[in-house]
């Protein structure tokens, strides 16, 4: 339950990222479900490689080079599916950082079993917060 809430986050990432960005374009709903669905096979397989392939660049770029790798995942994702389509550098840089910002937004109210959560806080009598 978990895995298909945080893939229909993901999806919805997907589709605000392209009403913000132009050089993005998902054509339908199902367009964006199955590019975060390549999304995720991407991140799970190359993400790794390519991080520790690229990680004396990643440190000297104080980890900035990251939204490069993200970026490469997103065009990578976008050569897959048709009706998802990328177009250009800046724009899937900028659409990953779109995505990226977005599904952790989202998901950062997910459990692990795909329910909403919340910490519910009180302040106690010392001033203090628990």
């Amino acid at each position: 339950m978990g895995l298909l809430v945080r893939w229909l986050v993901l999806t919805a990432a997907i589709v605000i990222t392209s009403y913000l960005i132009s050089g993005i374009e998902v054509s339908g709903f199902f367009s964006a479900f199955f590019a975060a669905a390549i999304l995720g096979i991407l991140n799970i397989f190359f993400r790794p490689i390519l991080f520790i392939l690229t990680l004396p660049i990643n440190l000297l770029t104080f980890g900035l080079f990251t939204f490069v790798i993200n970026a490469l995942l997103l065009k990578m994702a976008s050569g897959v599916i048709s009706g998802f389509q990328v177009h250009g550098f800046w724009s899937a840089v900028l659409g990953a950082l779109v995505i990226s910002v977005v599904n952790w937004l989202l998901t950062s109210f997910i459990n692990e079993q795909g329910r909403v959560e919340y910490t519910d806080m009180r302040k106690r009598d010392n001033g203090r917060w628990e």
